[in-house]
Parts: C-alpha cells; structure tokens; sequence
C-alpha cells in the first residue's frame, strides 16, 4: 500500500462524497488532533445495500474498531478493512450529531451570514451527501466515528475519552468491494467541546496490495473470513483478489 494515487484535506466541519473500488485504499490522518471523521458506507451497484454497525461489532465480539477489523455490510460481506490504524479506537454507535443538538450546544451559525464559518452537524451533512444519490432520511445507518474513542463506565454510560485525540493519528482502510463512501469532518456527538472544534483531516488515496493467506483482517475472526468469501463469491466474474484456505486462484 505504498503507491499514492491522490491526496487532499477535508477541513473541519465538512462533508465529500467519493466511490472507491477493491484493490484501492484511503489512508486518513488527524492534522491537529481532536478530529472526527463521520463515515458511512454503501454499495453504488445496489444503494440498499449499507454499512452494518451491528453486525461489524457482534461479528467481531468487539464495542471498537481498529486493526484488524473488518467493516461489514448489511448483506454479510465486506466493504473495508482496517490495515493500519495508530489511533487504535474508533466508535461506531454514537451516530452522528443532530442538527438540534448542535444548536444547543455550539448555536447557529448560517451560511447566509457566516459564509465558510457556518456550523455544520454531521446529520446535516450526511443527508447533504446522499441526496446527491437520490438516498434520504430513511437511509441514514449508525455511522463509523474515526479518531473518537468512547468508552463504557460500570453503569453503561457511554464517555467521550478527549484525552485519546493525538495530532498524526492515522488509519488506513483497505476497500474490498465497491464503496460509495459519505463522510464528513463534524464533531463527535459527545465531544465536550465549548466551541465548535473544526480539525482538518488528510485523505491519501492508495494502490493496495492484494490479500494474501496470511492477512490481519482475514485471519482475525473466522466471521472476517467468511465475509470476504461472500465478497468473493459477489466477484466471480472478475479477477480473484482473496483465495480461501485450501482455494485455488
């Protein structure tokens, strides 16, 4: 995953859009430290088919995500895989902060009167991003939060661990299948922040190498495995990129 193909920097309180393709990698870093990067994905041959909070922590007995990890769709297969990550805990059930909760905690300020100072909510920008796909309310999932890390305390209650933000933190996600990728750079719905936190975020898009028998994400659950076997199978006409145990390329 060495050859970068584009880079660029999403500053903070953004959102873009993108499609990337198997074989392909984004690598993201927090610039500043105290980053957030909102994430969802969906498949562009069938925008029914979307990324699976659920299913991505139940299948690997996990509350994070991190190296390793694979990234499941609702349809038991693979969108991504965590092949680096110096983070090392991301959230993914806090959702995205709401267009009302960003009101009360950090005001409003409109675009009409603060041009590119406004203050966006990642609700705001995740249905901005998907009305571009003729998608809406009723296809927004709980969202991957990169660079958030939230804990659990004995009683349950989730807690924004602000001390984890870490200028230079970086993680890559190795694409497995085709992605229609939303995301946005707007605070965490837990962040404590006073004011209105706007981190920028670099994106490198990468070549990735193709997966070998002894890769991470394939061999870190037996679940992990088997989605990319689904991944495959959804690929048959095209060349094989992942070769089971005891398969034949």
């Amino acid at each position: 995953m060495s050859q970068t193909l584009y880079t660029t920097t999403l500053p903070g309180g953004h959102h873009w859009s993108f499609r990337m393709r198997p074989g392909t990698a984004l690598r993201l870093t927090d610039l500043q430290g105290g980053a957030n990067v909102g994430m969802l994905m969906y498949n562009p041959e069938n925008l029914l088919e979307r990324y699976n909070a659920p299913d991505s922590l139940k299948g690997q007995h996990t509350f994070k995500l991190t190296r390793g990890n694979c990234l499941y769709s609702d349809m038991g297969r693979c969108f991504a895989s965590i092949t680096q990550d110096s983070f090392g805990w991301h959230d993914t059930v806090c959702g995205n902060l709401t267009k009302a909760n960003l009101r009360q905690k950090y005001g409003h300020n409109s675009y009409q009167q603060h041009r590119n100072d406004w203050t966006l909510s990642g609700e705001e920008s995740v249905l901005t991003e998907l009305a571009k796909y003729g998608l809406g309310e009723r296809d927004l999932a709980s969202n991957l939060n990169l660079f958030s890390k939230v804990t659990t305390d004995d009683e349950g209650r989730l807690q924004f661990d602000a001390s984890a933000a870490r200028a230079g933190a970086s993680v890559a996600l190795r694409f497995d299948m085709d992605a229609l990728v939303v995301l946005h750079s707007c605070p965490h719905p837990l962040n404590p922040a006073t004011e209105y936190p706007r981190r920028p975020v670099q994106l490198e898009f990468l070549k990735a190498a193709p997966i070998g028998a002894d890769d991470e994400c394939l061999n870190h659950r037996p679940e992990n495995r088997r989605a990319l076997e689904n991944n495959r199978l959804y690929y048959l006409d095209q060349p094989v990129s992942f070769m089971p145990e005891g398969g034949q390329s």
